[in-house]
Protein backbone atom coordinates (compact mmCIF):
# COMPACT_ATOMS: atom_id res chain seq x y z
CA UNK A 1 0.00 0.00 0.00
CA UNK A 2 0.77 3.72 -0.11
CA UNK A 3 -0.45 5.50 2.75
CA UNK A 4 2.45 8.76 3.10
CA UNK A 5 4.26 10.42 0.55
CA UNK A 6 6.49 13.39 -0.24
CA UNK A 7 6.56 16.71 -2.31
CA UNK A 8 9.05 18.89 -0.80
CA UNK A 9 9.74 21.04 -3.79
CA UNK A 10 8.20 24.34 -3.71
CA UNK A 11 9.11 25.72 -7.22
CA UNK A 12 9.17 23.52 -10.29
CA UNK A 13 12.19 24.76 -12.86
CA UNK A 14 10.77 26.06 -15.88
CA UNK A 15 12.29 23.59 -17.97
CA UNK A 16 10.64 20.68 -16.12
CA UNK A 17 7.96 18.66 -17.77
CA UNK A 18 5.43 19.79 -14.56
CA UNK A 19 5.89 23.46 -15.78
CA UNK A 20 2.86 23.95 -17.40
CA UNK A 21 0.91 21.89 -15.55
CA UNK A 22 1.65 24.03 -12.10
CA UNK A 23 1.33 27.33 -13.56
CA UNK A 24 0.57 29.62 -11.13
CA UNK A 25 0.66 27.48 -8.31
CA UNK A 26 3.23 26.66 -5.85
CA UNK A 27 2.23 24.43 -3.09
CA UNK A 28 3.66 24.17 0.14
CA UNK A 29 6.45 21.60 1.21
CA UNK A 30 4.91 18.19 2.33
CA UNK A 31 7.66 15.96 4.07
CA UNK A 32 4.87 13.78 5.20
CA UNK A 33 1.66 13.97 2.99
CA UNK A 34 -0.85 11.74 4.97
CA UNK A 35 -4.54 10.61 3.84
CA UNK A 36 -7.29 13.50 3.70
CA UNK A 37 -4.84 16.21 3.28
CA UNK A 38 -4.88 18.74 0.18
CA UNK A 39 -2.74 17.54 -1.95
CA UNK A 40 -1.70 18.98 -5.44
CA UNK A 41 -2.72 16.22 -8.01
CA UNK A 42 -2.99 17.13 -12.39
CA UNK A 43 -6.25 15.43 -13.78
CA UNK A 44 -7.00 13.91 -17.03
CA UNK A 45 -9.93 17.08 -17.67
CA UNK A 46 -7.72 19.90 -17.33
CA UNK A 47 -4.04 18.57 -17.34
CA UNK A 48 -3.36 20.97 -14.75
CA UNK A 49 -2.27 21.15 -10.69
CA UNK A 50 -5.03 21.37 -8.42
CA UNK A 51 -5.66 20.36 -4.99
CA UNK A 52 -7.65 17.66 -4.01
CA UNK A 53 -8.11 15.37 -0.99
CA UNK A 54 -6.63 11.60 -0.47
CA UNK A 55 -9.46 8.92 0.05
CA UNK A 56 -11.88 8.48 -2.84
CA UNK A 57 -15.30 9.13 -2.31
CA UNK A 58 -17.69 8.32 -5.44
CA UNK A 59 -19.91 10.42 -6.94
CA UNK A 60 -22.19 8.28 -6.43
CA UNK A 61 -21.78 8.18 -2.62
CA UNK A 62 -25.39 8.78 -0.35
CA UNK A 63 -23.13 10.94 1.88
CA UNK A 64 -19.74 12.05 2.86
CA UNK A 65 -19.24 10.08 5.79
CA UNK A 66 -18.44 6.28 3.57
CA UNK A 67 -14.74 5.07 3.86
CA UNK A 68 -12.88 6.68 1.65
CA UNK A 69 -10.06 4.22 0.21
CA UNK A 70 -6.50 6.10 -0.11
CA UNK A 71 -5.31 3.19 -2.55
CA UNK A 72 -6.74 1.01 -5.40
CA UNK A 73 -4.92 -2.32 -5.81
CA UNK A 74 -4.14 -2.43 -10.23
CA UNK A 75 -5.16 -6.26 -10.44
CA UNK A 76 -8.95 -5.40 -9.19
CA UNK A 77 -9.66 -1.77 -11.09
CA UNK A 78 -11.55 -3.84 -13.88
CA UNK A 79 -13.63 -5.45 -11.87
CA UNK A 80 -13.82 -2.97 -8.36
CA UNK A 81 -17.44 -1.32 -8.99
CA UNK A 82 -15.45 1.93 -6.86
CA UNK A 83 -12.85 2.18 -9.44
CA UNK A 84 -14.43 0.37 -12.43
CA UNK A 85 -15.82 3.49 -14.47
CA UNK A 86 -13.14 5.87 -13.42
CA UNK A 87 -10.24 4.17 -14.88
CA UNK A 88 -12.08 4.93 -18.67
CA UNK A 89 -12.23 8.63 -17.65
CA UNK A 90 -10.90 10.06 -14.52
CA UNK A 91 -7.03 9.00 -14.22
CA UNK A 92 -4.63 11.67 -12.34
CA UNK A 93 -0.89 12.40 -11.87
CA UNK A 94 0.11 12.35 -8.47
CA UNK A 95 3.24 14.07 -8.58
CA UNK A 96 5.86 13.24 -5.65
CA UNK A 97 9.05 12.99 -4.53
CA UNK A 98 9.54 9.98 -2.48
CA UNK A 99 7.16 7.51 -0.65
CA UNK A 100 7.09 5.48 2.63
CA UNK A 101 6.95 2.13 3.86
CA UNK A 102 6.76 0.56 7.45
CA UNK A 103 9.00 -2.74 7.54
CA UNK A 104 7.84 -5.27 10.33
CA UNK A 105 11.09 -6.26 12.32
CA UNK A 106 10.27 -9.00 14.91
CA UNK A 107 13.04 -9.70 17.93
CA UNK A 108 13.87 -13.10 18.51
CA UNK A 109 13.29 -14.12 21.83
CA UNK A 110 15.06 -17.24 23.21
CA UNK A 111 15.01 -18.55 26.99
CA UNK A 112 17.60 -19.11 29.56
CA UNK A 113 19.02 -22.27 28.26
CA UNK A 114 19.08 -20.10 24.47
CA UNK A 115 15.80 -22.37 22.95
CA UNK A 116 13.75 -20.13 20.81
CA UNK A 117 10.70 -18.98 21.80
CA UNK A 118 7.07 -17.15 20.32
CA UNK A 119 7.56 -13.27 20.51
CA UNK A 120 5.76 -11.34 22.95
CA UNK A 121 4.54 -8.10 22.42
CA UNK A 122 3.93 -5.85 19.08
CA UNK A 123 6.46 -6.56 16.40
CA UNK A 124 8.93 -3.16 15.69
CA UNK A 125 7.78 -1.27 12.83
CA UNK A 126 11.10 0.51 11.34
CA UNK A 127 10.24 3.33 8.78
CA UNK A 128 11.56 3.92 5.28
CA UNK A 129 12.08 6.31 2.60
CA UNK A 130 12.02 5.04 -1.01
CA UNK A 131 12.67 7.67 -3.37
CA UNK A 132 14.33 7.58 -6.92
CA UNK A 133 18.54 7.44 -7.09
CA UNK A 134 18.06 10.83 -9.15
CA UNK A 135 16.26 12.53 -6.66
CA UNK A 136 13.70 13.98 -9.52
CA UNK A 137 10.47 14.26 -9.23
CA UNK A 138 7.66 11.64 -10.56
CA UNK A 139 4.17 10.83 -10.84
CA UNK A 140 2.12 8.46 -8.83
CA UNK A 141 -0.75 6.47 -11.31
CA UNK A 142 -4.07 8.07 -9.12
CA UNK A 143 -7.66 7.90 -10.18
CA UNK A 144 -10.19 10.84 -8.79
CA UNK A 145 -14.10 11.86 -8.55
CA UNK A 146 -15.92 14.31 -7.48
CA UNK A 147 -18.81 14.31 -4.94
CA UNK A 148 -21.73 17.35 -4.72
CA UNK A 149 -23.58 17.32 -1.39
CA UNK A 150 -27.07 17.67 -2.53
CA UNK A 151 -28.26 19.41 0.31
CA UNK A 152 -25.42 22.38 0.31
CA UNK A 153 -24.13 22.07 -3.22
CA UNK A 154 -20.23 21.98 -1.79
CA UNK A 155 -18.18 19.71 -3.93
CA UNK A 156 -15.56 17.67 -2.84
CA UNK A 157 -12.62 16.23 -5.20
CA UNK A 158 -10.85 13.28 -4.09
CA UNK A 159 -8.56 11.06 -5.12
CA UNK A 160 -6.41 7.66 -4.84
CA UNK A 161 -3.53 5.68 -5.59
CA UNK A 162 -3.47 2.72 -7.43
CA UNK A 163 -0.62 0.09 -6.14
CA UNK A 164 0.59 -3.03 -7.70
CA UNK A 165 2.91 -5.53 -6.44
CA UNK A 166 6.34 -4.48 -5.21
CA UNK A 167 10.01 -4.55 -6.81
CA UNK A 168 12.65 -6.67 -5.78
CA UNK A 169 13.95 -3.70 -3.87
CA UNK A 170 10.77 -2.31 -2.05
CA UNK A 171 9.45 -6.32 -1.08
CA UNK A 172 11.68 -6.75 1.49
CA UNK A 173 10.13 -4.25 3.36
CA UNK A 174 6.56 -4.43 2.13
CA UNK A 175 4.88 -6.42 -0.71
CA UNK A 176 3.05 -3.58 -2.42
CA UNK A 177 4.05 -0.41 -3.65
CA UNK A 178 2.47 2.61 -5.34
CA UNK A 179 2.48 2.66 -8.91
CA UNK A 180 5.20 5.38 -10.16
CA UNK A 181 4.41 6.29 -14.07
CA UNK A 182 7.98 6.87 -16.38
CA UNK A 183 8.17 10.53 -17.69
CA UNK A 184 7.07 9.35 -20.72
CA UNK A 185 3.71 6.86 -19.52
CA UNK A 186 2.85 10.20 -17.58
CA UNK A 187 0.90 11.53 -20.50
CA UNK A 188 0.09 8.30 -21.23
CA UNK A 189 -1.64 7.61 -18.94
CA UNK A 190 -3.81 11.05 -19.04
CA UNK A 191 -4.53 10.82 -22.52
CA UNK A 192 -4.55 7.24 -23.83
CA UNK A 193 -7.81 4.94 -23.89
CA UNK A 194 -8.49 2.41 -20.63
CA UNK A 195 -6.74 -0.64 -22.86
CA UNK A 196 -4.09 1.24 -23.80
CA UNK A 197 -3.07 1.98 -20.35
CA UNK A 198 -3.68 -1.27 -18.00
CA UNK A 199 0.45 -2.45 -19.45
CA UNK A 200 1.47 0.94 -17.30
CA UNK A 201 0.71 -0.51 -13.89
CA UNK A 202 3.76 -2.49 -12.98
CA UNK A 203 6.48 -2.18 -10.47
CA UNK A 204 8.96 0.78 -11.52
CA UNK A 205 12.16 -0.30 -11.89
CA UNK A 206 14.26 -1.52 -8.56
CA UNK A 207 17.60 -0.41 -10.14
CA UNK A 208 16.49 3.25 -10.11
CA UNK A 209 15.59 3.47 -7.23
CA UNK A 210 16.79 3.52 -3.11
CA UNK A 211 15.17 2.96 0.24
CA UNK A 212 16.62 3.81 3.60
CA UNK A 213 15.52 3.64 7.09
CA UNK A 214 14.30 6.69 9.09
CA UNK A 215 12.93 7.90 12.54
CA UNK A 216 9.63 6.97 13.89
CA UNK A 217 9.20 10.85 12.98
CA UNK A 218 7.22 10.23 10.15
CA UNK A 219 4.81 8.05 12.15
CA UNK A 220 2.68 11.19 13.17
CA UNK A 221 1.37 13.50 10.45
CA UNK A 222 1.51 16.37 12.79
CA UNK A 223 5.32 15.86 12.07
CA UNK A 224 5.32 17.78 8.46
CA UNK A 225 9.63 18.83 8.46
CA UNK A 226 12.58 18.38 7.02
CA UNK A 227 13.48 15.91 9.55
CA UNK A 228 11.32 13.19 8.56
CA UNK A 229 13.61 12.91 5.96
CA UNK A 230 16.61 11.97 8.19
CA UNK A 231 18.06 8.65 7.86
CA UNK A 232 19.19 6.45 10.60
Amino acid sequence: MCGRYSLVKKSIPKEHRYAAKFAGIEPEPTYNAAPSQLLAVIPAATDIAQFFSWGLLPSWAKDAKMHRPINARAETLTTNGMFRNLLSRKRCLVPADGFYEWQVQTQPQTDMFGNPQASKGKPKKQPFRIALKNEELFSFAGLYDSWVDKSSGEEIKTFTIITTEANELVKPIHDRMPVILTPEAEELWLNEQEKDVKDLLKPYDADKMKAFPISNLINSPTNNSPEVLNSL
